[in-house]
């Protein structure tokens, strides 16, 4: 399908504030884990690339730039499997990412669930399937509203990335 214009169709947020909130303090509490905040930027930026959400691929990408997230590796981020700039952990969570947001009716493997302990604990791994959980929600949520990509970078201290 062609869009000629995309428009914003409304400001969600305005009409369940309080629910939202809640997913706010669950996405905000999230960064003060164990999971490194531009691991975080990676699998939020690649799951809003995966459900194509505009607004969060904005959002994760200038977030990931704050957060030393290399611009290169930015670009690959859509076949980290065939770059080399991804580090075993940062492939391990993609791949659990990519597991998590594209659930398939046989679930997720057990190979996959015991190579994914291998890199993470049990809480991390716990928290990352939050993460995810966490921000295929706000996609489904960007993709359903059409926020503007860009609008909340002031709010968000976004409007700090430097993008090239």
């Amino acid at each position: 399908m062609t869009h000629q214009s995309i428009k914003p169709r409304m400001n969600y947020y305005t009409h369940a504030m309080d629910l939202l909130g809640h997913l706010e303090n669950i996405s905000q509490g999230l960064r003060d884990g164990s999971i490194e905040e531009s691991l975080l930027d990676l699998i939020e930026l690649r799951a809003s690339q995966i459900n194509r959400c505009a607004f969060c691929i904005d959002m994760h990408a200038k977030s990931a730039k704050i957060h030393g997230v290399h611009e290169l590796k930015l670009h690959a981020l859509s076949a980290w499997e065939e770059s080399p700039l991804f580090d075993a952990r940062e492939r391990t969570a993609l791949a659990w990412t990519e597991a998590v947001t594209r659930l398939h009716e046989s679930g997720i493997s057990d190979e996959l669930y015991s190579q994914t302990l291998e890199h993470f604990t049990e809480t991390e791994l716990t928290r990352l399937t939050i993460a995810i959980s966490t921000i295929n929600t706000w996609n489904r949520l960007g993709v359903a509203f059409r926020p503007t990509p860009g609008s909340l970078d002031k709010q968000f201290g976004l409007d700090k990335a430097v993008m090239s």
